[in-house]
């Protein structure tokens, strides 16, 4: 039985993902360059395993002020953020979570104050039982310790736990822990590959949770996934 819901946030709760590529994007455009989707889709959900400044002066043969790049790129990320709104049937989710008196958590790879801040600015901060962020771990996605944080901090076992994730690094992290997984990608992540969720949805607008909910209970270990 679930008992508790646990979200990504970036990507998932917020399109964060969209703003982050398209000011790289524009940066590159300005010095020539093209930033591959792929290289930087493939990154998403963990740490900063890649860095732009460098690969832009890779591809430039020279280097720039990173820094002062950094700042404009930081600068124009906040500008587009500040726009989006909680992407579609998130919540409905929380809504109908708190209606149906089930937990809900968030493990996120970023930084607290990042993650607190926008589920504020949201109004969607006081809805979470359970807030675990990078500042909580050695290690963030794909390695589990985040999932297995929220669980100690809610008391709940795994198996009576959902997750939700908008890439594979997220994925992993969430079935290292033990948690069935539902893949919901954005426009960033669609192209990535999601064959270990146990669902995948094009949103969470497109499936009630008491039908998600029903269908994740259906189906058995290694069973079918719902339609793309």
């Amino acid at each position: 039985m679930t008992r508790l819901l646990v979200f990504d946030f970036d990507g998932l709760i917020l399109d964060t993902e969209a703003p982050a590529f398209e000011a790289w994007c524009e940066i590159y455009a300005e010095h020539g360059c093209t930033l591959d989707p792929g290289l930087w889709a493939a990154n998403i959900g963990t740490d900063d395993t890649f860095d732009p400044c460098r690969h832009l002066e890779t591809l430039l043969e020279r280097p720039i002020d990173a820094a002062a790049v950094r700042a404009r790129r930081a600068a124009r990320v906040a500008e587009l953020i500040a726009r989006q709104e909680a992407l579609p049937g998130v919540r409905d989710y929380v809504d109908t979570a708190r209606r149906l008196g089930l937990g809900l958590a968030v493990a996120s790879s970023s930084d607290r104050a990042w993650v607190c801040g926008h589920l504020e600015r949201l109004g969607l901060l006081a809805h979470f039982d359970v807030v675990r962020t990078s500042d909580d771990v050695a290690r963030v996605k794909p390695d589990p310790a985040l999932y297995r944080a929220a669980l100690d901090a809610a008391g709940v076992a795994a198996t009576e736990a959902v997750a939700f994730e908008d890439s594979p690094n997220g994925i992993r992290a969430a079935k290292a822990a033990g948690l069935p997984c539902v893949a919901v990608p954005n426009g960033v992540t669609a192209a990535l590959d999601f064959t270990a969720a146990d669902l995948h949805l094009p949103s969470l607008a497109a499936l009630p949770l008491p039908v998600l909910l029903a269908t994740l209970a259906s189906l058995q270990p290694g069973g079918g996934r719902a339609p793309r």
